[in-house]
């Protein structure tokens, strides 16, 4: 039973947005953490997929699944799930953008942004515990921290693959659609979180 208990409290999900939602997701077995990680798996696949025509170049809603994963599933269950990710594209698994995937495709342009998502899911997740993202000003600024955390390395390794400059008109290349994102998650995690907690307290009463 101790052992039980151990391992219940080492899968929890405290404080997060899906136990918001779904309270009984407060602890995890082991078979729930594994079924919710690969569903979260296939929200980034599909993220990676979706292509949106922006100005001046097209982008994908990846960054966004990300950062909103750790607020839904918290630091350790999105940080897992992104890992989780990673190695079915290590696997050969189309899971990346376009038809990419393989660790030669990993190894490629977007190696540092790869590495930036598990960093993100683990900070944003921790953040989101701590009780950021409740309002939209706190919600923009994880949705800025994450941004952050996946660009540092994600432009480092590019700028030794194809230099400062080139790097520097990719980077502002995608601003605008980066504040688009940043303005859909102000809203979208707050709003979630106040209709769960709304519901949750309605539940509570009766």
């Amino acid at each position: 039973m101790s052992t039980l208990s151990a391992t219940t409290t080492t899968l929890s999900t405290p404080n997060t947005l899906i136990t918001r939602l779904f309270p009984g997701a407060q602890n995890l077995s082991g078979l729930t953490f594994m079924v919710l990680a690969v569903l979260g798996t296939a929200l980034l696949t599909l993220s990676a997929k979706i292509s949106i025509p922006f100005y001046p170049v097209p982008t994908t809603l990846q960054t966004f699944a990300v950062i909103a994963l750790g607020c839904l599933y918290g630091s350790r269950l999105s940080a897992a799930t992104v890992a989780l990710y990673l190695f079915e594209g290590a696997l050969g698994l189309p899971v990346f953008q376009g038809a990419g995937a393989g660790l030669a495709y990993m190894a490629g342009p977007t190696a540092g942004y790869l590495v930036g998502f598990v960093s993100a899911a683990y900070i944003v997740g921790r953040l989101f515990e701590e009780g950021f993202g409740r309002s939209m000003p706190s919600a923009a600024l994880l949705f800025i921290i994450g941004a952050v955390v996946i660009d540092i390395p994600g432009l480092v390794w590019l700028s030794n693959l194809v230099g400062v400059d080139a790097t520097k008109t990719v980077y502002l290349s995608y601003q605008y659609a980066f504040l688009l994102k940043t303005g859909l998650g102000a809203i979208i995690i707050p709003t979630l979180w106040n209709r769960a907690s709304e519901h949750h307290h309605s539940v509570d009463k009766q």
